[in-house]
């Protein structure tokens, strides 16, 4: 069963028609790729679906509910419990440690603090940070901020993951490693995944890919 379902998904600015009527769907546990050209409309189709930005006509459906009328605190509260993001330039608090980057989606939710802790100290251990928990971004090498941004991201148990071009901004090394762990992510938590990306590597491993061009969206495999 479709986790995520857009139809009929249009986008214009002024003249310019960014997004000419696309469908899309995500399954549980999948790993989807949206690749092409530069300024093609990835990343507006991918802010669209996240709920960043408004399609000017079409529907999305999240988990068989309808949310493309949700609006105000409604669609907030939707989007921080059900939905996680990384860019790719982290977005990272700089006066704030590590781990209290990675609680500001719970607090954002007023969920309890103790046991955003414990979640947040969990995050930290399965992806290799704890011992960095106590400092800023600007202590951090690229991959380790990096790993900071998908701890917060999956700090609320998001349905979906949104990343737009997460590996642009890292060497091959730690590309190749934040790669790995959106398939460790996958298989052993069973999140779901939806990547904007020029990385032909993070392309080829995701579950299907989908290659924008002149505002529509084509499936690849």
């Amino acid at each position: 069963m479709s986790l995520l379902i857009a139809k009929n998904i249009q986008k214009n600015y002024g003249d310019l028609k960014v997004l000419d009527g696309i469908d899309f769907q995500l399954e549980k546990a999948k790993i989807s790729a949206i690749v092409g050209p530069s300024g093609a409309g990835k990343s507006t189709l991918l802010h669209i679906l996240g709920t960043l930005d408004q399609a000017d006509n079409g529907e999305l459906i999240f988990d068989n509910k309808d949310i493309s009328k949700l609006n105000g605190s409604r669609l907030s509260n939707f989007r921080n419990n059900a939905i996680g993001f990384i860019f790719q330039f982290h977005n990272l608090l700089p006066e704030f440690t590590a781990e209290e980057n990675i609680l500001i989606p719970a607090y954002i939710s007023k969920r309890d603090q103790k046991e955003s802790q414990i979640r947040a100290q969990e995050l930290m251990k399965i992806l290799s940070i704890d011992n960095r928990a106590e400092h800023k971004p600007g202590q951090l090498s690229g991959g380790e901020q990096q790993r900071v941004a998908v701890a917060r991201a999956l700090m609320n148990n998001p349905s979906i993951v949104f990343a737009d071009e997460p590996s642009g901004n890292l060497d091959s090394k730690n590309a190749e490693e934040l790669h790995s762990l959106f398939l460790k992510l996958r298989d052993e938590f069973g999140q779901a995944f939806v990547i904007v990306t020029h990385n032909k590597d993070l392309a080829a491993i995701s579950d299907e890919r989908h290659e924008m061009r002149d505002g529509k969206l084509d499936k690849l495999n």
